[in-house]
C-alpha cells in the first residue's frame, strides 16, 4: 500500500517532469500490477501441465505423420518404379532431410514468412501433384534416379520442415530438471528413435488394411494426411493449398474413384490400351489391362506382370498364355517315374496363383490341384478375367505358415508341387529358404515332382544360391530357361535375366527325365506346343560353379538382399519392354 501511495504521489501534479518522460503514469502501472497478477495466478501446476502436454502431443503426432507418410510415399512410387528401386534411397533421403531441418530450424524460422509447422500443410498438399507430375518422366529418369528425384521434391521437403517444427516445439519444452547432456542431445536422439518405433508400427499394420476402403489406398492415405496437416496448423496461408488439394480430389487419376477411373480408361483408350479393374491389396497394386492392338491381356502387381494371355486364342480348354514359362511348369506331369500315376488319381499343389495358366491346366487333366495364393484380389481378378479354372477352394493364406503346419499334418500328400511365386525383380526370401524346401520335400510323395519358377539374372550369384539350396533338400534336379540366351543383352548391359524353371525329384536312385508330350497334353495350345518339349536347358555346372556363398537359410537371408538392387533395375528395365512406359506410368 505505501508504494502505491507513493506512485500516486509521484504522479500527482507535482510530479517530476522525468517521470512524465518516461511516460509513468498511475493507470500504466496499475495496468502492469494487473498483468502480473493474472500472469501469478494462470500460472498453475494444472496450466503447465497441460501447455508442456500440448507440446508433446504435437511432437508425437508430427513424427507419427511423417512415419506414415514415409510408408505412403514408397507405396505411390512402387507401380512406377517397383518397390525395390523405390527403396535404395528412401531412408538416405529421409534421414538428411530430418538433419537439415532439425539443424537449420533457427535458420527456416527466422527466414521464412511462416513457421516451419504452418509450411507443412502446403508440402504435404502439394506430393500427390507432384508425384502424378513426374510419374510421367520415369522413362527419362529409369529406375535409379527417378525414386531419387522424387523424394527430394516431395518426402524430403516433409521431412526437413517436420523436423525443423520438432526442434521449434523441444524449445519450449521445460528440460531444466535434466542433466545438460540429456537436455542437450535427448530431444534430437528421442525424437528420431520415436519416428522409427512409428515407421516400424505403420510397416507391421499398413499391408493389413490396405484397399479395404477407398481411403486407405495410396492416394487415400495422402489425402488423409494432407487434411490432417492442416488440422494441426490451421493459418490463413492454407488458401494456397486450394488448387494442390482439388487437383488431387478431381484431376488425379490415381485415385481410385469411379471419376477418376472413367478418367483413366479414357486416357488409356487412346493409346489403344483397355483398362479393366484395378484394386489395391495386401501384395501391392493390382490391375488387369488389355492391349487392343495386339490381342493380348494381363495382370500387374506393382512394376511386375504376374501374367497374362492372349485373348484372341480363348475357346479352347484353357487359355493361352503369354509367357511360355507357365507352360514349361505344366511338364512337371511329364517326369517320368518308377510308378506312374493317372492323372485323375493324381493331388497337385500350386503355391502361388498369378493369372492361373498352370493350375487352370492341371485341373483341366483331372488332376485334384490345390492352390495357395497369399492375395485375395489376385484370386479373384483370376477368376473375372482369366477364365481360372478350380476343383478345390484356394488357401488365401501366406504360403510359409501354410505349408509348414501341412508339412506336419499331412506329410507325403501330393504328386506334384510347383513353386511358382511373384518375385517382381528380386526373390520373396522366405520361400526360398532351406526351411522352406524341406517343409515342401516332407509334402511331396516318394516319386513325386516339384516344379519351381525363378526369374533372374543368371549373371549375379542369387541364382546360383537358391539352385544350391533346393540341391540341399531334392538331390536330382534340371534347369530349363524360357528363352535361349540374349547375346546382345549379355554383351552391351551384362544381364541375363530370364524365366527358368527347376524339375527335381526326391530320389537321387535314377536321373530325372520326362516323356515325350502327347497331343492330350498340348491341350490345343501353340505355346504348350512350343514349351513342353522344354528346348532350352541350363547345365547343372554352370549353377554350381563359385559356391561362395553357400546356400540360403531361413537367419541367412542378407545374403541374398545386398544383390536385390542389381536384380530388380534389370527386371525394371525387362518390363518397360514388355508393357509401354505409359502404361506402368499411369497405373
Amino acid at each position: 500500500m505505501a508504494r502505491k501511495a507513493t506512485a500516486r504521489q509521484a504522479s500527482a501534479p507535482g510530479a517530476s517532469s522525468e517521470d512524465k518522460a518516461t511516460g509513468f503514469t498511475p493507470e500504466r502501472f496499475e495496468k502492469e500490477l494487473q498483468d502480473l497478477a493474472d500472469k501469478a495466478r494462470s500460472d498453475t501446476f494444472s496450466n503447465r501441465f497441460l501447455g508442456q502436454l500440448n507440446i508433446y502431443i504435437r511432437i508425437v503426432l508430427l513424427l507419427a505423420f511423417l512415419a506414415l507418410y514415409s510408408h505412403v510415399s514408397q507405396l505411390n512410387l512402387s507401380p512406377v518404379y517397383g518397390s525395390i528401386p523405390s527403396s535404395i534411397w528412401h531412408t538416405k533421403l529421409v534421414m538428411g532431410g530430418c538433419f537439415l531441418g532439425w539443424a537449420g530450424n533457427t535458420f527456416l524460422r527466422d527466414s521464412l514468412p511462416i513457421t516451419p509447422a504452418k509450411a507443412l500443410p502446403m508440402v504435404a498438399v502439394c506430393i500427390p501433384g507432384l508425384q502424378h507430375f513426374l510419374a510421367a518422366y520415369s522413362q527419362t529418369f529409369g529406375a535409379q534416379w527417378g525414386p531419387v528425384v522424387t523424394e527430394s521434391l516431395t518426402l524430403l521437403p516433409l521431412a526437413l520442415f517436420t523436423s525443423a517444427s520438432v526442434a521449434d516445439y523441444w524449445e519450449g519444452a521445460r528440460l531444466g530438471m535434466l542433466p545438460n547432456f540429456v537436455a542437450d542431445a535427448g530431444p534430437g536422439i528421442g525424437s528420431w528413435a520415436l519416428f522409427k518405433f512409428f515407421e516400424g508400427q505403420v510397416g507391421v499394420y499398413l499391408p493389413r488394411i490396405m484397399g479395404r476402403l477407398l481411403v486407405f489406398t495410396r492416394l487415400g492415405f495422402e489425402i488423409i494426411l494432407s487434411v490432417a496437416y492442416m488440422a494441426f496448423s490451421p493459418s490463413k496461408y492454407l488458401i494456397y493449398a486450394a488448387f494442390p488439394f482439388l487437383h488431387t480430389i478431381f484431376l488425379n487419376t490415381h485415385l481410385q474413384s469411379r471419376a477418376a477411373t472413367q478418367s483413366l480408361m479414357s486416357s488409356l483408350m487412346t493409346d489403344n490400351w483397355l483398362f479393366i479393374e484395378r484394386r489395391e491389396s495386401v501384395t501391392g497394386y493390382i490391375s488387369v489391362v488389355q492391349s487392343i492392338e495386339e490381342g493380348f491381356r494381363v495382370m500387374r502387381c506393382d512394376h511386375s506382370l504376374l501374367g497374362g494371355e492372349w485373348i484372341s486364342h480363348r475357346g479352347g480348354p484353357v487359355s493361352e498364355p503369354v509367357y511360355g514359362v507357365f507352360a514349361m511348369l505344366e511338364a512337371v506331369r511329364l517326369v517320368e517315374s518308377a510308378a506312374p500315376v493317372d492323372d485323375k488319381d493324381a493331388k497337385a499343389l500350386v503355391i502361388g496363383l498369378g493369372v492361373g495358366t498352370t493350375p487352370s491346366a492341371l485341373v483341366s487333366h483331372g488332376i485334384n490341384t490345390t492352390v495357395v495364393e497369399m492375395d485375395p484380389v489376385v484370386y479373384e481378378f483370376a477368376s473375372k478375367y482369366f477364365d481360372l479354372k478350380e476343383n478345390n477352394p484356394p488357401v488365401l493364406q501366406d504360403a510359409v505358415s501354410y505349408t509348414g503346419e501341412l508339412a506336419t499334418t499331412a506329410p507325403l500328400t501330393y504328386d506334384y508341387i510347383v513353386h511358382d511365386v511373384f518375385t517382381g525383380g528380386a526373390e520373396p526370401i522366405d520361400l526360398f529358404t532351406l526351411e522352406f524346401f524341406q517343409g515342401l520335400h516332407s509334402l511331396l510323395k516318394p516319386e513325386g515332382t516339384v516344379a519351381i519358377n525363378y526369374a533372374g539374372d543368371l549373371t549375379l550369384p542369387p541364382p546360383k544360391v537358391i539352385y544350391r539350396t533346393i540341391k540341399q533338400v531334392f538331390p536330382t534336379c534340371r534347369i530349363f530357361r524360357e528363352m535361349p540366351p540374349d547375346a546382345e543383352s549379355l554383351k552391351t548391359k551384362g544381364m541375363d535375366f530370364t524365366n527358368m524353371v527347376i524339375f527335381c525329384k526326391k530320389s537321387d536312385s535314377s536321373p530325372l527325365s520326362f516323356r515325350r508330350p502327347t497331343t492330350k497334353d498340348f491341350l490345343q495350345s501353340p505355346a504348350r506346343r512350343e514349351f513342353l518339349g522344354l528346348p532350352n536347358e541350363i547345365p547343372e555346372t554352370a549353377m554350381l560353379i563359385g559356391g561362395d556363398e553357400g546356400i540360403l537359410r531361413k537367419n541367412e537371408t542378407a545374403k541374398l538382399a545386398k544383390w536385390h538392387e542389381t536384380s530388380a533395375l534389370g527386371h525394371w528395365s525387362l518390363m518397360r519392354t514388355s508393357i509401354p512406359a505409359l502404361v506402368w506410368e499411369k497405373w
